[in-house]
């Protein structure tokens, strides 16, 4: 790139990122293991749903037309109890002229009834024997209050017809997509295969995690940031380790990582400075390369996006405030997509709070604050954690970030901003 500081926006960064083809494969897995992973075909409705009409009261299963003679039960008309019809029981056979029978919440409505008459609005008639609130079957019942033609039935298909698509190509399963999958009899789910992203840590200053730092070094956290996120936002992690400041080192690190994953992130080196060499060592992937270097945002400018193919390779920032607030806003959708979703709202579960102080920024920049959320009288305020990128107290002692949009130059205290909670 001719220029590699030429910041692009958040909204443009976005783009590109989102432009990375999902990775390729489908698998069927166990429903029990379906939690969490991405459908790869429209589950469609295969039968109506309830299948047949069923109760949504207690009481007895009747024929309008019979009920209409029958007003309030004030002229002594009753109806023979012809049966009982409990949850996971069927009658059997047509409901006769005249005929009434005793039927449970959730249970089918024999063929021939098309009314429930609540048990509350029945009385047995003289000499019937009653048992749990309901007249035996051989005796008889009286109506007390006769309700509306169909009332009390859910009709066959009420809920859902055959053939509605319930649950669409790219969804990311949940425990409400579980019970849909198994009320449909799915019980192996085809699913996108999960993309393997690599992580790596470079810096002559960054040690493992086991070892005592030397002078001026400091512990490898990133990479375990790093494959946190990208397990929590469906992906599966190869771990890199970390590389020194050493270009070839680097370069065949890189290299070998890109062939054998679906792609790879790394942190640090991200800058330009003599010692930055991941931008260096990007541009000699290809094709495409380097896709943008920078983007007009704070904290996490100097974030690179390069492709090998259709792999990227995003280099993050090295201070760890940075590489989280960078994963959350640009890499959580690049893994979905990568992964198969259908990625539509890119800043998702975003808690809506008062800013507690004024704030001011470059308008063309796009801000994310570590915020702490705080109820006072009874709305939602977000303190501004302070803290530069170099720290890490500002992420652990909040509760979220707040993303303050490009357009926006300044804010006063009280203004409504967008707050993305941390897992």
């Amino acid at each position: 790139m001719n220029d590699p500081w030429k910041l692009i926006s958040a909204d443009e960064a976005r783009r590109h990122l989102l432009a990375v083809p999902a990775v390729s494969g489908v698998e069927r897995v166990p429903l029990r293991a379906a939690a969490g992973r991405v459908l790869a075909e429209a589950l469609v409705a295969t039968h109506d749903l309830p299948p047949e009409a069923r109760s949504a009261m207690d009481g007895y299963a009747v024929r309008a037309a019979d009920l209409a003679r029958a007003a309030g039960g004030e002229a002594g008309e009753s109806f023979p109890v012809g049966g009982a019809v409990v949850a996971g029981t069927v009658l059997g056979r047509r409901l006769a002229a005249g005929e009434i029978v005793s039927i449970a919440t959730g249970a089918v409505v024999p063929d021939g009834a098309d009314t429930v008459v609540m048990v509350e609005h029945t009385q047995p008639a003289p000499g019937a024997t009653a048992e749990d609130g309901y007249v035996v079957p051989g005796g008889r019942v009286r109506v007390t209050k006769v309700p509306p033609p169909g009332a009390n039935v859910v009709p066959a298909g009420d809920d859902v017809r055959a053939g509605a698509v319930l649950l669409a190509r790219g969804r990311r399963l949940g425990a409400r997509d579980l019970s849909a999958l198994a009320t449909f009899g799915w019980a192996t789910v085809p699913v996108f295969r999960r993309p393997r992203l690599a992580v790596l840590t470079t810096g002559n200053e960054i040690c493992p995690v086991e070892e005592t730092p030397g002078p001026g070094q400091v512990r490898d956290s990133n990479e375990y940031i790093l494959a946190a996120e990208i397990e929590a936002a469906g992906g599966e992690v190869a771990w890199g380790g970390v590389v020194p400041d050493d270009y070839e080192r680097l370069r065949e690190t890189v290299a070998r990582l890109v062939a054998e994953n679906d792609g790879v992130i790394l942190s640090g080196g991200s800058s330009i400075g003599p010692k930055d060499l991941t931008g260096r060592v990007l541009a000699t992937l290809g094709p495409p390369g380097i896709v943008f270097h920078g983007i007009d945002i704070r904290p996490g400018k100097p974030t690179v996006l390069a492709r090998a193919g259709d792999k990227p390779v995003v280099g993050m920032p090295g201070f760890p405030t940075s590489s989280m607030v960078v994963f959350e806003a640009f890499v959580r959708p690049l893994v979905a997509r990568l992964g198969g979703e259908t990625v539509g709202d890119l800043w998702p579960a975003a808690t809506r709070a008062r800013l507690a102080r004024p704030y001011a920024k470059p308008a063309s920049r796009e801000d994310y604050l570590r915020v702490r959320l705080e109820v006072r009288d009874g709305d939602l305020w977000a303190e501004i954690v302070p803290g530069g990128s170099s720290a890490i107290s500002n992420v652990l002692f909040s509760d979220g970030l707040a993303r303050i949009a490009a357009g926006i130059s300044q804010l006063e205290a009280g203004a409504v901003v967008d707050v993305r909670r941390f897992s």
